[in-house]
């Protein structure tokens, strides 16, 4: 009786095996939805979700969803700057850098890529290239944000001072271009 046990579990495998179709069954059974709900046949853009994941603080999800956005946008002005900004968020300022310099060499006057390229900048202790950068967007911004207004500010006097240490009591302000404006993706 102990032998035709396993004998018995085996052959009932091997039936499920059998019988089972090539892949996946895409059976969706559940709940059906309320009268009226919109059926969804595209995906949400991954800038747009990435931006909002940054605001949520999820930095790690919000690059998968920048990464992503590159299939449909293609590696962009706008898509590489959010790469470099998560990256950054992320403290790869290594990486940051990269997308963010690649971002303002194809676009010179992307104000929001020459900040974050300066935050970058000054969290790796390159305060003479951050105040050039935040100078550069300062300039291009014609003086309306005072986020960078305050990043600058801060370049210079750390790049006069020639200090190792930021004040922890400031926190730069990243910036991102949409719509015309200037949002901070967080502090």
């Amino acid at each position: 009786m102990l032998c035709r046990l396993p004998l018995l579990g085996v052959l009932l495998l091997l039936g499920a095996c059998a019988s089972q179709p090539e892949g996946l069954p895409n059976i969706r059974e559940g709940v059906a939805p309320p009268p009226g709900t919109p059926r969804i046949t595209q995906a949400v853009d991954g800038l747009v979700v990435g931006h909002r994941l940054m605001a949520a603080g999820e930095f790690e999800l919000a690059l998968t969803a920048y990464t992503r956005a590159v299939r449909t946008h293609g590696l962009n002005v706008d898509v590489m700057s959010a790469i470099g900004s998560a990256n950054l968020r992320l403290g790869r300022l290594g990486q940051a850098e990269k997308f963010l310099q690649r971002a303002v060499e194809q676009d010179p006057e992307f104000v929001a890529a020459w900040n974050n390229l300066g935050v970058v900048q000054i969290n790796a202790g390159k305060y003479l290239l951050a105040r050039t950068s935040f100078q550069r967007a300062f300039a291009l911004d014609n003086g309306n944000s005072d986020e960078i207004r305050g990043n600058l500010i801060l370049a210079t006097r750390l790049s006069e001072e020639n200090s190792a240490e930021i004040p922890e009591e400031y926190n730069f302000a990243l910036v991102r271009r949409g719509n015309g404006r200037y949002l901070l993706l967080g502090q």
